[in-house]
């Protein structure tokens, strides 16, 4: 899942951000409340997270203006202010959680898969269609109980679709899930994924909406 990382601090920061990339996120690394609520805008993240004490631009700030022009993206508060007015504060204007520094990297990104499963309206971590079981903290799929061996960019895209379960998704929603900025997005990339899961997986998971994008279904075409 790609993710917004809004953090001023060079060494946290860099810290965070190859941390997350460690456990499966896709992240994009910006300095200030400005280019935090630029990018808010435009892209269509999964989920972000927010220092308050941004340069140019408070977060509280950003955050208000955001949650005003109905932006959904869920948005993790991360900072230093330990009073509770202070996340008061920050759950009222639209946080949807809020985390003190200094902060757990592993708590931190189980975090971020809650707000995106509940983002997507599934109560359960371990996600499931027809056979196949995707369990996002372990990083692991099963199909029938037996454990199916995926890259990195093949489970995130599988894990996009098993999210967005019913839902068409064009290539270009795909290809904004799997890769952050700086990285080269090959023109078939997404087709060559598709064929590697169904190869994997089975035929039927995952349709292709002629002109449209892909589904994946949670039961079997017939069921």
């Amino acid at each position: 899942m790609r993710i917004l990382l809004a953090e001023d601090d060079p060494l946290l920061g860099d810290g965070l951000r190859a941390g997350l990339r460690q456990l499966g996120f896709q992240v994009d690394w910006v300095r200030d409340g400005e280019a935090a609520e630029r990018e808010l805008r435009a892209e269509p993240y999964a989920a972000a997270v927010l220092d308050l004490g941004l340069p140019l631009r408070d977060g509280l700030r950003v955050l208000a203006d955001v949650r005003r022009a109905g932006i959904k993206i869920p948005i993790l508060v991360l900072t230093a202010r330990e009073g509770v007015p202070d996340r008061v504060r920050g759950l009222d204007v639209g946080a949807d959680d809020y985390v003190v520094k200094p902060v757990d990297l592993h708590e931190l990104a189980a975090r971020l898969r809650a707000l995106i499963r509940r983002a997507h309206g599934q109560p359960q971590e371990r996600l499931r269609a027809q056979d196949v079981e995707l369990d996002p903290a372990a990083h692991t799929v099963h199909r029938a109980g037996r454990l199916v061996a995926l890259p990195s960019r093949e489970f995130a895209l599988l894990h996009a679709l098993m999210l967005n379960a019913g839902r068409v998704l064009s290539r270009e929603q795909l290809e904004q899930n799997l890769y952050s900025w700086g990285q080269e997005v090959e023109s078939n990339a997404v087709e060559v994924h598709v064929h590697h899961l169904r190869r994997k997986l089975g035929a039927s998971l995952i349709q292709t909406v002629r002109g449209v994008g892909y589904v994946l279904l949670r039961e079997r075409p017939g069921h």
